[in-house]
């Protein structure tokens, strides 16, 4: 059974195959947090991973970054060449998280790292290890704040195949050349996403040329929501569930990000999401993120709106949702929402009114079609190629579990590529 590498014996144990516990593979260190009230811990050169930020099987920057004197009294430095993994966090609910270190960084405690002892590539190490993530995701344990933790002792018991380090490095090579071939596509998506964005600037230029008109005589409904004390998980099917701030601050439409609603809290189903709505962040801590905004297209049923969002409901008339999301990711929209925000550090927000006082183009909806037509081209060619990544993942997943489980012969990587058709 695929992912079950430990648990037998190895048909090349007589050409040097064996198995090892993690605990055998090198040498394990915590992480740690500096504290974040000093000042000099923090904004060095030093990337500081955190379960959040470590997204990357490559693991090669942060959105931190520490001073060479926080990296040292209050997290852990590690060099090029270190497995990381996440052993405690939210993520753990859905996914194991695992990367190779390509550059000198810090860690906090929600990793951990294993410096691989002699004989052992880092790489193969980081690949045998997320072959295993479906029996690690059933030794996450629940914490009492409702996040996923991963106990050590359980961890360093796990065995994985250790075949001498010239067959690491051929089954390394074999998923690198997956990996070339993904990262061509991936330069495709950055390429058309930069053009779909400049077409898009383009667009909007052009259009706030013409006459300008408040938003709120667009609107046919513009609300806030409701935020009831809800249980920290995702709603069941057919639970209801209020979004979280975080389905909208990316600038899309993130359904998943919600939280249960109490079965003895009597739901509200006219603060429903449905499609067409335009939902706004009205409130934030961090100022970029207030006025951030998306369209709804699909989207489960029984999903109520939080009060730190706006529901912005386009008349139909005059202007059409999608139009009215793309206008609002303009910088002359962007200003505006800047010049209107109020309230300090610790919370930043716009009122309603502040909404209905927006400028926007007055633009004909024939007009308006074509736009959003241009659009939906783009984002059909990036879905195109998100699907062939996403093919080429699993298919990659596949041939290095066959690999480590000695199912097929170690082929010279572009042969092992050319053989999946």
């Amino acid at each position: 059974m695929r992912g079950e590498l430990g648990g037998r014996r190895h048909a090349r144990c007589g050409t040097g195959w064996t198995t090892i516990s993690l605990g055998e593979a090198g040498t394990w260190l915590s992480g740690g947090t500096p504290s974040t009230v000093n000042e000099v811990f923090w904004g060095g050169e030093i990337p500081w991973i955190s379960g959040a930020s470590m997204k990357n099987f490559r693991i090669v920057d942060s959105d931190r970054r520490v001073t060479e004197l926080g990296a040292r009294q209050g997290s852990r430095l590690v060099e090029q060449g270190a497995v990381l993994f996440v052993v405690r966090g939210m993520s753990l609910k859905s996914e194991f998280r695992v990367g190779v270190t390509q550059r000198r960084v810090a860690f906090g405690q929600d990793c951990k790292a294993i410096v691989p002892g002699d004989g052992i590539d880092a790489t193969y190490l980081a690949l045998a290890i997320q072959a295993r993530t479906a029996h690690i995701l059933t030794l996450v344990e629940e914490t009492s704040h409702g996040t996923g933790r991963l106990d050590t002792a359980r961890l360093q018991q796990l065995r994985i195949p250790l075949p001498p380090l010239r067959e690491q490095q051929r089954i390394v090579a074999a998923y690198a050349a997956f990996e070339r071939r993904i990262g061509a596509l991936e330069r495709v998506q950055l390429k058309t996403q930069v053009t779909e964005r400049s077409w898009s600037m383009t667009g909007l230029t052009e259009a706030w040329k013409t006459e300008t008109v408040l938003l709120g005589e667009c609107l046919a409904e513009l609300s806030t929501g409701w935020s009831p004390v809800c249980e920290p998980r995702q709603p069941g099917a057919d639970e209801w569930g209020v979004l979280k701030l975080s389905a909208v601050t990316s600038g899309r439409f993130v359904a998943d990000e919600a939280k249960a609603l109490p079965s003895a809290v009597g739901a509200r189903p006219a603060l429903e999401i449905r499609p067409g709505d335009v939902l706004m962040a009205r409130a934030n801590g961090v100022k970029d993120l207030v006025g951030v905004a998306c369209v709804v297209r699909e989207v489960r049923r029984k999903l109520m709106l939080p009060d730190l969002m706006f529901r912005l409901t386009a008349d139909s008339a005059v202007l059409q949702p999608e139009f009215l999301g793309l206008v609002l990711t303009s910088s002359e929209v962007r200003r505006q929402i800047n010049d209107a925000m109020r309230g300090s550090s610790g919370q930043h927000k716009i009122s309603q009114r502040d909404v209905r006082d927006l400028l926007i183009p007055r633009v004909a909806l024939r007009e308006q079609h074509r736009v959003i037509a241009g659009k939906r081209e783009f984002e059909r060619r990036l879905n195109a190629l998100a699907g062939q990544v996403a093919k080429l993942r699993t298919i990659q997943l596949a041939v290095v579990e066959d690999l480590l489980a000695d199912r097929v012969e170690l082929l010279p990587p572009e042969r092992a590529y050319a053989s999946l058709g």
